[in-house]
């Protein structure tokens, strides 16, 4: 009561001491009359609503409203066609105080506003002088204003910024681009020459990619829904487990993207596709979500398994029959490089589902997450991960060298034998106590990933 009480007090004192005075000089009839333009200025009753009060002057004046009746409160200014608006902490009290303190010389310029109702003030050239001060005043609100406006741009600006930055971490980026890149190059495997590149094919293959990452999306944010506590631990950085999103937000995107994805599956009317999109649910929700049951992710073999399922084989036999027999309208029929990629990638997929858990061995085991990595070791599941892709790499080299087309065996021998020999190199300087080390090596597994479905298509 006593803070409001002193607030109104305040507002008064602004009032008589500035507004006031203005008035009776803009009202005292022996001013000469100019062009007619329209002042406001309000008078408080006894219950807090502003009282408008026009008047005429020889220039163009400030309008200036005070609204008490709202919280936060808000003030209103208007110099000639430009109208000025701030927040609460921009009321009466606080008006006053910044016209004061912006600089000396608006100071002294409404100083000299106020002591306007002497009679020797009243001649034109007195009067001009008190608009052009009004007109100073106003203009360095107005420049305040601006500031201001260009501050809470920048603050809005990085706001978004960050959030964008903290969707891109929720969506699992290496994951999302494995994805992209698989997807693609399993639909090029159908393609017989350049007339099957057509807009309906296009179509098709944007439909699946569109629906598929949507599902990607789904399966990842489900995960780090439940693994909110583990993440603490393992992987801080995440927006869940940073506390950059809330866990109603993590459900809103997962179920958005949830929808998402079922809804192009059925408009493209895709079988196929339809049955991807529903396996990849199925066997992500066993993954993640913690029920009698489920929860596969804390057995070793239960969760190498739908990695292994989604990433070798979904992806493969699903996509290309979606492309094959949906899109380009062709019987089904295996070919050398699906039967290829399909072997290769469960190679791969297992690797990956064994290897991403050695940066996570201190949180699993907090956890009871019962991982390879736990009961074996991170060293030992270090060696038998590259053991599977040295081998898998000689035998691709093999099959590279079997293949007749001279162009395509030196593109399939020389560029398995170079990503070979990159994993020999780079795995002499890992060390599993390194964190940041074991890290960026199982970012480096996803490249070659990345690398091998470019490779694939030319296995014919």
């Amino acid at each position: 009561m006593a803070h409001a009480a002193g607030l109104h007090y305040a507002r008064h004192a602004v009032i008589n001491r500035h507004i006031n005075p203005l008035l009776l000089l803009l009202l005292n009839p022996t001013v000469p009359s100019a062009p007619s333009t329209q002042i406001h200025r309000p008078i408080f009753s006894s219950g807090g609503r502003p009282a408008m009060m026009q008047a005429t002057t020889a220039a163009a004046a400030a309008q200036l409203l005070t609204d008490t009746r709202r919280r936060p409160r808000y003030s209103r200014a208007r110099l000639g066609a430009t109208r000025l608006s701030w927040p609460g902490r921009f009321a009466v009290q606080a008006f006053a105080g910044q016209c004061q303190s912006s600089a000396a010389t608006v100071t002294h310029r409404f100083s000299a506003i106020s002591q306007a109702t002497s009679p020797r003030r009243n001649t034109r050239r007195q009067c001009s002088d008190d608009q052009s001060a009004l007109q100073a005043g106003c203009s360095e609100v107005n420049r305040d204003q601006h500031g201001y406006d260009v501050n809470r741009f920048e603050e809005i600006s990085q706001d978004v910024s960050k959030k964008l930055c903290a969707f891109y971490q929720f969506c699992r980026p290496h994951t999302i681009f494995g994805t992209i890149i698989g997807i693609t190059s399993v639909s090029l495997l159908p393609m017989k020459s350049l007339d099957d590149f057509t807009a309906t094919v296009l179509k098709g293959y944007l439909e699946a990619l569109a629906a598929a990452l949507c599902m990607n999306i789904y399966v990842v944010g489900l995960n780090q829904l439940y693994d909110i506590q583990i993440d603490k631990i393992n992987k801080p950085g995440l927006p869940l487990a940073a506390g950059e999103f809330s866990v109603a937000t993590g459900v809103f995107l997962v179920v958005t993207f949830l929808i998402m994805s079922f809804s192009i599956g059925i408009r493209s009317g895709s079988v196929p596709l339809m049955c991807a999109l529903v396996v990849s649910f199925l066997l992500g929700s066993a993954y993640s979500i913690e029920a009698p049951l489920l929860r596969w992710k804390r057995h070793a073999l239960l969760a190498a398994s739908c990695i292994l399922f989604v990433r070798a084989i979904l992806v493969q036999l699903a996509f290309f029959a979606h492309m094959q027999q949906h899109v380009l309208a062709r019987p089904l029929a295996a070919t050398k490089s699906l039967v290829f990629a399909t072997l290769f990638m469960c190679c791969f997929s297992a690797v990956i589902a064994l290897f991403k858990d050695i940066p996570d061995v201190d949180g699993d085991r907090d956890f009871g997450i019962q991982s390879l990595s736990v009961r074996l070791g991170p060293q030992r599941v270090y060696q038998l991960c590259i053991s599977i892709l040295l081998t898998a790499y000689g035998a691709a080299t093999v099959v590279g060298a079997s293949s007749t087309n001279l162009i395509q065996k030196i593109i399939t021998v020389f560029g398995h034998g170079l990503l070979a020999l990159t994993l020999w190199q780079r795995s002499r300087h890992f060390e599993v106590e390194n964190q940041a080390r074991v890290t960026s090596f199982y970012m480096f597994i996803w490249k070659l990933f990345y690398a091998e479905y470019f490779l694939i298509p030319f296995v014919q």
